[in-house]
């Protein structure tokens, strides 16, 4: 069978070729790189030598238009390019596989999945914990009932010297969606916006960094409601202490409780103990893996590329039989919808429902 052929588009020195986006395909058998565009023409070159590319160009545009790629890597981590690439890679039939935030703005989003569906293409997102093997095995002992009931689901950022807006934008996309794979579409949000200690106003709005757009708050603390008993917390703020180390997800139901981390191979545990009092006598935690609760793991995270290479294997078989990548465009805009949602409440300092009819940055009406 011929080979899909493959472009990358980066960004050196302004978000560069993202978490592995670019050498992913190297190890696709199903994929040969045709072609890279990086405006700058140090890490054009580079990236050419390094992706073994035929071709390199300044200009994505002219890129798409001579190569004709099949698939597309928009790799570069700064997402204030991510709708003009998209919706240019798109208008050429090529799906993609994109680097997080989605974008900037819900308005961008929404541009950026009507023009997937509208050409045909898919987008595939770069939450690599969505496709984890061990997320599997969680979901399906929640399904079975393992936990009971899903009551809570407690996350925070990494809370380093990003902790607050920065936090939220760049590292909270993966815990939101994360939450959505496990208790579904959130339906409501409730949020609080601290600076220095008082509540965040108008001027305390600043950009943030890795072009994220508008970003305020050094604490945030926001409320979600999913179906059923189901509420989910998040917090983030500059830590004086414990900075990196609160980076999960407590899922706690009526029965008992996963602990759960991120990337392929994450951190996951399960304590069967309805009181949320985890002895190590009364119920201690057992690890839950690819293998299944208490069972040896036997994957490799290296070998598995920090999930990526199970991303664009997906993507290329939701290319084949015409179905959405496991988490995909539309799965993106939740997760930033979810994101949005903390700035709506907090600027309206009330509950907003979801989806939000406001698609524009609510940090722009401040």
């Amino acid at each position: 069978m011929p080979k899909y052929r493959v472009a990358v588009i980066g960004r050196t020195g302004k978000g560069a070729y993202g978490h592995g986006l670019d050498t992913v395909w190297l190890k696709c058998d199903k994929a040969e790189i045709v072609a890279v565009a990086d405006e700058n023409e140090t890490g054009r070159a580079a990236a050419a030598k390094r992706l073994g590319a035929k071709n390199a160009y300044a200009d994505y545009k002219q890129m798409l238009e001579k190569e004709k790629p099949q698939i597309v890597s928009v790799a570069d981590r700064q997402p204030d390019c991510h709708r003009d690439m998209v919706l240019a890679c798109a208008e050429h039939g090529a799906s993609i596989f994109l680097e997080k935030p989605v974008s900037q703005t819900l308005q961008q989003a929404d541009e950026m999945v009507a023009a997937c569906e509208k050409h045909h293409v898919k987008c595939a997102i770069a939450h690599q914990t969505a496709y984890s093997p061990r997320l599997k095995v969680v979901k399906e002992l929640i399904k079975d009932g393992k936990i009971g009931d899903v009551m809570e689901l407690r996350g925070h950022g990494k809370e380093d010297k990003r902790g607050g807006g920065e936090d939220l934008m760049v590292l909270g996309t993966h815990t939101f969606d994360l939450m959505r794979h496990i208790a579904g579409d959130a339906k409501w949000c409730f949020a609080r916006i601290q600076q220095g200690g008082r509540k965040a106003v108008a001027g305390d709005v600043r950009q943030g960094g890795e072009q994220i757009g508008p970003i305020v708050g050094d604490h945030i603390h926001a409320t979600y409601g999913f179906a059923g008993i189901a509420v989910g917390s998040y917090v983030t703020h500059v830590a004086k202490d414990g900075a990196s180390t609160r980076y999960w997800l407590e899922v706690r139901g009526t029965k008992g409780t996963i602990h759960l981390g991120y990337g392929i191979l994450p951190v996951a545990l399960l304590c069967e103990d309805p009181s949320g009092m985890f002895g190590a006598k009364k119920a201690p935690w057992q690890e839950i893996t690819s293998a299944g609760l208490g069972k040896p793991e036997t994957l490799n995270a290296k070998e598995l590329d920090n999930g990526n290479i199970l991303i664009v294997n997906d993507l290329i078989e939701a290319m084949e039989k015409d179905r959405a990548p496991l988490d995909g465009i539309s799965d993106g805009r939740a997760a930033l919808e979810m994101i949005m949602a903390v700035y709506e409440s907090h600027r309206l300092e009330r509950p907003v429902d979801l989806p939000l009819k406001n698609r524009k940055h609510p940090l722009a009406a401040m």
